[in-house]
């Protein structure tokens, strides 16, 4: 490189780098998981906070009563919680997301086979059930608040979230019993989705206002970089999303 003559900055100029197209976005794993060692979500009790919905004017598309969405979303925020570096999965609007994704191709895996026959598949082997998206969603959220009814005595938007973690990850570790489904899948469509919607363009629901951006310092989806190439150091860019162009 220093033989031809080349600097860094000339390199990113004359790239897609330069333009945006091969710029992506990292994803922060959830707080959910019995394998970590420590956990930075909160340990007592908001229930003040997450008993309800983000206010929005904002319609469902997909979920038929107010009592199913928002244990939808009580479960998001446990896996995305607010906390001193910003929103929560609720703020950001993730059921939103959610919502929208479950009334589309997503919830009807129209993309994809789903014919049989349906054996038991290993954890590498990635989708197995006969069920869409949309059924195995409906179910887990059913069994949330069949497993906090269970446990509790309360309703899952009821219950203290030390409590709804403890369900939570349950599911995690295939100790709750689903149809066609294994609960630790069902977590772990939740748990992508619930990153997905807390990361993605505004234009699907989430990330409201493009907190979830800022948060990671990154820039979204900008026309050229060139105002900004010359210039040293770490750019602090004002993200855009893509309804914004």
């Amino acid at each position: 490189m220093s033989n031809k003559d080349i600097s860094r900055r000339d390199f990113l100029k004359t790239t897609g780098i330069a333009t945006g197209t091969l710029i992506g976005g990292g994803l922060i794993g959830g707080l959910i998981g019995f394998n970590s060692k420590k956990t930075t979500a909160p340990t007592k009790s908001s229930n003040t906070n997450t008993n309800k919905t983000a206010e929005t004017s904002e319609g469902k598309m997909f979920f038929t009563t107010d009592k199913d969405f928002n244990i939808l979303a009580a479960a998001t925020e446990r896996i995305f919680p607010k906390d001193d570096l910003g929103p929560g999965a609720m703020e950001l609007g993730v059921p939103y997301f959610i919502d929208r994704q479950l009334a589309g191709q997503y919830g009807s895996n129209s993309k994809e086979y789903m014919q049989g026959p349906f054996g038991k598949g290993e954890p590498t082997q990635g989708y197995q059930s006969r069920l869409t998206r949309a059924e195995i969603f409906t179910q887990g959220v059913q069994t949330l608040e069949s497993e906090a009814q269970k446990r509790y005595k309360k309703s899952f938007t009821d219950i203290t979230d030390k409590e709804r973690d403890v369900i939570l990850t349950a599911l995690q570790k295939d100790e709750v019993k689903m149809k066609g489904v294994t609960a630790g899948f069902f977590f772990s469509l939740l748990r992508s989705a619930t990153i997905e919607g807390a990361y993605s363009d505004p234009l699907y629901g989430g990330n409201r206002n493009m907190e979830g951006w800022r948060m990671k310092g990154f820039p979204g989806h900008q026309m050229s970089y060139i105002n900004v190439i010359e210039k040293e150091g770490f750019q602090k860019i004002e993200p855009r999303s893509l309804g914004m162009h």
